[in-house]
């Protein structure tokens, strides 16, 4: 004879039904709570104030992981309660759905970087939670030239390194030597360069649920004030070129492979084409901006008008660059 369910079994079966598979537990929030400081933790948190599009519904629990030991023992308790973890970097290339993230979203906050002088370069560890900016800032105090073309991309370097990110002909791949990463058994790896199997915006980690942790970067020696002044051209040509005074997720759409996408949207008259609060920017038509309150069903509706008049104007196709979460 079969032996009737508890209450909580029946509980648990329903709203695994109701979510189809994705729901957090409260055997799970507890163990979190225990196991991690209650001041990393926030329950149904807006993903728009994590996100660099301002746009997102609620995650049922939000953790920044400040250390290494918060990753790995978040990665143990989902395994454990067979819980969704989203690991979350900077959220700036991604687009979250208005009814949230379903199960654990974990923010990498570890930052720190070392440099060490190794004859006239100099080998630079970098934490997966680093900014872009941060690191360019820190080489250049430390008159380390190579990176001065990435420095003003809105990301941090375990998401740079995950989509292969790239500026002015110059991309997170021309840096890293080796990326230490953990998988979601908890066991740490380390690849080189050539096992990222870097490629256009996209990498080894695309795809797979792997955490960086950090990477070993190598930069040459130069003049001080030659790398500021570099930079700064670098960052004026984005303020003049791109959307940045408004919420956005960065480029929306992938270059073409014979093709300028923004380009395309330009001549097909979509500039300042808007549906609800999301527009194609006036500046660059490669970016849909947050011009105020946007949803995500706003930007989605808004991509795939930009999609089908691209395609039925210009017989090209064109590809989503940002993550829909």
């Amino acid at each position: 004879m079969q032996q009737q369910k508890s209450i909580k079994e029946k509980y648990y079966i329903e709203t695994v039904n109701k979510y189809g598979g994705i729901y957090l537990t409260e055997d799970c929030k507890l163990e979190l709570l225990k196991t991690i400081s209650k001041d990393k933790i926030k329950f149904d948190e807006p993903m728009k104030n994590h996100t660099s599009f301002r746009i997102g519904g609620p995650a049922d629990i939000f953790i920044k992981a400040d250390t290494i030991e918060d990753i790995k023992n978040t990665i143990l308790i989902a395994n454990k309660y067979n819980e969704h973890l989203y690991v979350l970097g900077n959220g700036s290339n991604i687009l979250v759905n208005d009814n949230g993230i379903k199960g654990i979203v974990l923010k990498i906050n570890i930052r720190d970087i070392k440099i060490e002088k190794k004859d006239n370069k100099a080998v630079v560890t970098v934490e997966s939670g680093v900014q872009l900016g941060v690191l360019g800032l820190q080489l250049q105090e430390n008159e380390l030239t190579g990176f001065e073309e990435l420095s003003g991309i809105p990301g941090t370097v375990g998401g740079a390194i995950r989509m292969n990110a790239g500026a002015h002909g110059k991309e997170i791949k021309d840096v890293v030597k080796e990326t230490t990463y953990i998988d979601m058994k908890g066991r740490t790896h380390v690849i080189t360069n050539k096992e990222h199997e870097f490629d256009y915006r996209k990498s080894f980690f695309s795809g797979k649920d792997f955490i960086i942790l950090n990477s070993k970067m190598e930069f040459e020696y130069g003049k001080k004030e030659q790398i500021k002044e570099k930079t700064k051209e670098y960052m004026n040509w984005r303020i003049d070129n791109q959307p940045i005074e408004y919420p956005n997720a960065g480029s929306t759409f992938k270059r073409g492979k014979d093709f300028i996408t923004a380009k395309l949207i330009d001549e097909c008259g979509l500039k300042g084409y808007t549906i609800g609060g999301a527009q194609v920017s006036t500046k660059h038509a490669g970016f849909i901006i947050n011009k105020g309150n946007a949803t995500c069903e706003d930007v989605l509706n808004l991509v795939k008008h930009v999609k089908e008049e691209v395609l039925k104007k210009t017989g090209k196709k064109i590809d989503l660059e940002i993550e829909i979460v």
